[in-house]
């Protein structure tokens, strides 16, 4: 058989539902490791969520929630679109630079887009979702134009300087005001949906029903649970479906 460019440019066998590996960023200065999740035998140059992890955790913890088998069930049980979700190690310094040479924040503008084009996915994400330091992420995240939902996780946000600073993570107070999004609610994108999970015995559950009230989110989630993985397992798929629902035809 003859092959032409289009048959070498279009993949006929789906490619591997998961992917693990590691990268070089630019705005890190590090070799981060990025995780690619697919719904199972889905082709195509399929749209992203960007999914951003917890302190202490890293691109993993979405495979270690269930991530992939939720996924599959709501792109194929509830006639969700398909969309990949893709997480990137972070660091600890909530995804705002600590010190220059350091940014996770410039990463995700800058070396994502990058990585997603050479995988065979949309360069920009349509949605972000992010648990615990990961919420205050992707909160901050979604201050750029352009996304469509964003899932905010038993976010860790903080009211003053003082909680703030007990954390090591803001180089300074100016730091954390520039960044903090209870502090800057109404810049996120107004064609933005937003959703808000947490747990009503979450240490941060108090400044999540502050967003809640400020924010007047398309989906407001308080329920019984606590800042762990047995409550983040739980709601994760109702998640999914929400980010599917905003999802763009493929």
């Amino acid at each position: 058989m003859q092959l032409t460019a289009e048959s070498l440019s279009t993949p006929t066998i789906a490619p591997e539902p998961i992917s693990t590996e590691w990268v070089q960023s630019t705005a890190r200065s590090a070799q981060v490791e990025l995780v690619t999740i697919r719904p199972a035998g889905v082709i195509g140059k399929l749209p992203v969520c960007l999914a951003l992890h917890g302190r202490s955790a890293n691109a993993k913890t979405f495979l270690d929630l269930g991530v992939p088998d939720a996924l599959n069930l709501a792109t194929s049980t509830t006639g969700t679109r398909p969309f990949a979700v893709v997480s990137v190690d972070g660091g600890d310094s909530y995804w705002v630079a600590r010190q220059p040479s350091d940014d996770p924040q410039k990463m995700l503008l800058q070396d994502l887009p990058i990585w997603l084009s050479n995988r065979g996915f949309e360069p920009i994400p349509f949605a972000a979702m992010g648990i615990s330091m990961g919420g205050y992420g992707a909160l901050n995240y979604a201050r750029n134009p352009g996304l469509a939902a964003v899932a905010a996780i038993s976010s860790a946000l903080f009211d003053n300087w003082t909680e703030a600073r007990k954390r090591n993570a803001f180089a300074s107070e100016a730091a954390w005001e520039a960044t903090e999004p209870l502090r800057h609610i109404d810049e996120l994108g107004a064609a933005t949906q937003l959703g808000v999970w947490c747990g009503t015995s979450d240490p941060f559950i108090a400044q999540s029903r502050r967003l809640v009230e400020r924010a007047h989110p398309r989906i407001s989630a308080i329920t019984a649970g606590d800042h762990t993985e047995p409550y983040w397992r739980r709601i994760l798929p109702e998640v999914l479906r929400f980010i599917g629902a905003a999802a763009p035809a493929v």
